[in-house]
């Protein structure tokens, strides 16, 4: 079955074009002019990704995005963005946005990011029926192995739960796929290219600043005010996980 993606784009000639090379791509689109038309579809039927443009009248890509999260709906996100500005492209991640591409882009970009967000997404299984447990402040004692630990940084892959200390933190599927990455890796320098071929299964290459940007963002909700920074840069090559 092909893949279905809902894409909302206010500018006629865009939306057209991308919805033709989506289909010719192989995926079976739906396309509408707005924010309000774009909640009404998702609605209707869940498709398997969103590609919303940031800047619509009315309800803007983020606004989409932020009410499909707060309903529970994880479906990937990719937003169009003709906004360049890290804070821009933070407060698309601040929505629950997946992954962003800027504008003018190259069609195969956008293919490459889709698929990318349909792979991470594809493990998922479906919500279970029963009701979730109560959480709880504290990690649970590991019993199974099944948690790993690094730098002071606690994760269950399984339930994709995360703590610094004692201190749960709310993760987007991106941000908790690179700390678990560099969790695995912790102490070793990881280079642009292999972060990229790991998180998003494509190299972006040097001038992207995708990466700078969602390692700012994971940084804000990691790092505690007088407790060393966990998340190291090293200039011209990577990032590594380490304390001091």
């Amino acid at each position: 079955m092909p893949h279905t993606v809902l894409l909302a784009e206010d500018d006629r000639a865009i939306r057209n074009a991308l919805e033709r090379a989506l289909t010719l791509e192989g995926y079976r689109v739906t396309a509408v002019a707005d924010g309000v038309e774009a909640l009404a579809q998702a609605h209707r039927g869940r498709p398997d990704v969103l590609v919303l443009d940031v800047m619509m009248p009315g309800i803007d890509g983020l606004q989409v995005c932020r009410v499909l999260r707060a309903e529970g709906d994880r479906t990937p996100v990719l937003m169009l963005t003709a906004l360049v500005e890290t804070a821009d492209r933070i407060a698309g991640l601040d929505a629950g946005a997946d992954d962003y591409v800027v504008k003018p882009f190259d069609v195969e970009e956008v293919f490459a990011r889709l698929r990318a967000l349909l792979r991470r997404a594809a493990p998922a299984a479906p919500a279970p029926a029963a009701p979730a447990p109560e959480p709880v402040a504290e990690p649970e004692p590991d019993t199974s192995g099944r948690f790993l630990e690094a730098a002071g940084v606690r994760m269950d892959p399984q339930a994709r739960r995360v703590w610094r200390g004692s201190r749960e933190l709310e993760l987007t599927r991106t941000e908790f796929e690179l700390l678990e990455l560099l969790v695995r890796h912790a102490g070793i320098v990881l280079d642009h290219s292999t972060i990229y071929d790991r998180i998003w299964g494509y190299d972006f290459g040097p001038g992207s600043k995708n990466l700078a940007v969602y390692v700012g963002y994971l940084r804000r909700k990691l790092d505690e005010p007088g407790a060393p920074q966990l998340i190291h840069t090293v200039r011209g090559v990577g990032y590594v996980l380490r304390e001091g």
